[in-house]
């Protein structure tokens, strides 16, 4: 990731920024490009509004953050930090809204989720354009939410998928996902029948299950946008949902038909259980009942 992969505006106010560190801050060389990176990064997920963004903007972009390290973590937030302290004092901008952006060294907050009622609303709404339009747009976002919230895949995973890598006949699929780590991932019945019919209206010789342009794929910017439309759409506020969000309902709701950690673990990708653990906010009045019902104290019969 460089600069350059910011759009036209925030990459020259990125430059601006990167030749202040190196003349007044005295940067190393290292320094900025690690600065380059983290900025064109956080560019790119914000469809080139960086410069831009509001404080809701920033704790979204914040809350997409939670599976990676805190070190890492730690550093984007300070790269945006000192940038957006920088457009303040240079007066590209009135107000510096970093404070939504996640603090070095606290613990980080839990990311939103959809209720089941909220997930029923989506698929709804896609079953009701599939009954207007079974074309290729509707089944490609078909395919999409199946696998975003019956696999709960990284946005990133979603949109790179390989075109023949979700088979019929196989219901889960093999990913390496950060790190290089491979994982198996569950693949649902309706989501490889989705899949299935999605791609019959695909070349059959590309090289991504959702293509974009003559060799790419669709971008994470785009699938939010089509998950945030999906949202209005079926009445529920664009704000509260994301990719991240529908992966956090995926294994918040696992947990809540009794799934082992663990094996959420393995499922998610994630390297250290306590990741794992931020997806554990199961309703407290369920956790009564499960001890109420299962811990031996719980035994009338029991001397």
């Amino acid at each position: 990731m460089t600069v350059a992969a910011a759009s036209g505006e925030d990459r020259a106010l990125i430059e601006r920024f990167l030749e202040m560190m190196a003349a007044e801050a005295g940067a190393a060389r290292n320094t900025l490009a690690a600065y380059g990176r983290d900025l064109a990064g956080a560019s790119e997920s914000l469809g080139g509004r960086l410069g831009s963004a509001d404080a809701t903007t920033l704790r979204r972009l914040g809350e997409e953050w939670l599976p990676l390290a805190r070190s890492s973590v730690a550093r984007k937030s300070s790269a945006l930090r000192r940038f957006f302290a920088f457009l303040a004092e240079e007066g590209l901008r009135e107000d510096d809204p970093s404070d939504a952006l996640p603090r070095p060294g606290a613990a980080r907050a839990l990311p939103r989720t959809l209720d089941h009622n909220d997930v029923d609303r989506l698929f709804a709404e896609i079953a009701r354009r599939l009954s207007l339009d079974r074309s290729g747009p509707n089944l490609r976002l078909a395919a999409l939410i199946e696998l975003l919230y019956g696999s709960g895949l990284r946005a990133t995973e979603l949109v790179s998928l390989p075109r023949h890598l979700i088979r019929r006949d196989q219901p889960y699929l093999i990913l390496r996902g950060k790190g290089g780590r491979e994982r198996l991932v569950p693949v649902s019945e309706k989501a490889r029948a989705a899949v299935a019919e999605y791609a019959a209206t695909l070349p059959k010789d590309g090289a991504y299950l959702f293509p974009s342009g003559k060799t790419g794929h669709l971008s994470r910017v785009r699938l939010f946008q089509l998950l945030r439309s999906l949202a209005a759409d079926a009445g529920i506020s664009p704000e509260r949902v994301s990719p991240h969000v529908l992966r956090h309902a995926f294994a918040t709701h696992l947990l809540e038909g009794g799934a082992d950690l663990r094996a959420l673990q393995t499922m998610l990708g994630h390297a250290d259980i306590a990741t794992t653990q931020i997806y554990t906010h199961v309703d407290s009045r369920r956790l009564v009942e499960l001890v109420n019902q299962r811990h031996p104290l719980a035994d009338p019969g029991r001397k």
